[in-house]
């Protein structure tokens, strides 16, 4: 990894694959900040559609992001999105977010933000960072890269008992076929399939992974 780095464990995977749940158990066994990528994206989708922006309209979703304070602040060991002062926290499950997040997050200029403040973050503290494109584009020079998987019918139930109306197939479409950092499994990443185990399961399968690798829990 990159010197100016601090460790970094990478979590992507699709939408209800369970990688937020594990994600933020592993920061909690390592005390290490907890961060959602997803977050950002949805905090800028949030951003773009209250200013009543089209989501097609590339120049002034540009426009917007070059004037907006975007910050990244952590409350109980867990990241925080701040944009031009507000925290938009309670709408990041709004359903006209959940709508337009994929389109938002194609465009080029939304992604290097994001991966910018994951920089950042990474440049002051050891992160968990769960997402679609962290071992892969973020974070590749990592080593401690998992990919959390399931099957469509498992995560579709997971979003139900969430009370989300995402579609599963359409997000999956969105995430793999964008042309700038689709979802995909690096090639160095540990694939664990999430569908018939339980998330202190997975948690404990990665942890012994990353112990095996060097990586420790704090005491």
């Amino acid at each position: 990894m990159r010197k100016h780095f601090h460790r970094v464990v990478a979590i992507d995977g699709p939408a209800a694959s369970g990688k937020s749940s594990v994600a933020r158990e592993l920061a909690e066994e390592f005390g290490f900040v907890y961060v959602n990528s997803g977050a950002i994206y949805r905090a800028i989708t949030w951003q773009i559609l209250k200013k009543g922006i089209a989501v097609e309209d590339n120049d002034c979703i540009a426009s917007a992001l070059k004037s907006a304070a975007i910050t990244c602040c952590l409350q109980d060991n867990e990241s925080r999105i701040i944009i031009d002062n507000v925290d938009p926290t309670d709408h990041l499950r709004d359903h006209c977010v959940n709508e337009n997040v994929s389109r938002i997050s194609r465009f080029p200029l939304v992604r290097q933000i994001v991966a910018q403040k994951l920089h950042e973050l990474a440049r002051q503290h050891d992160l968990v960072v769960e997402g679609r494109d962290i071992g892969s584009v973020v974070f590749p020079d990592t080593p401690y890269k998992f990919y959390v998987d399931a099957s469509p019918a498992v995560r579709l139930q997971r979003r139900a008992a969430e009370g989300q109306r995402d579609e599963i197939a359409m997000r999956d479409h969105d995430d793999s076929s964008r042309s700038v950092s689709p979802l995909v499994i690096a090639p160095d990443a540990h694939v664990i399939d999430t569908s018939h185990l339980t998330i202190e399961r997975v948690v404990e399968e990665v942890i012994a992974r990353l112990r095996a690798m060097g990586l420790h829990v704090s005491s």
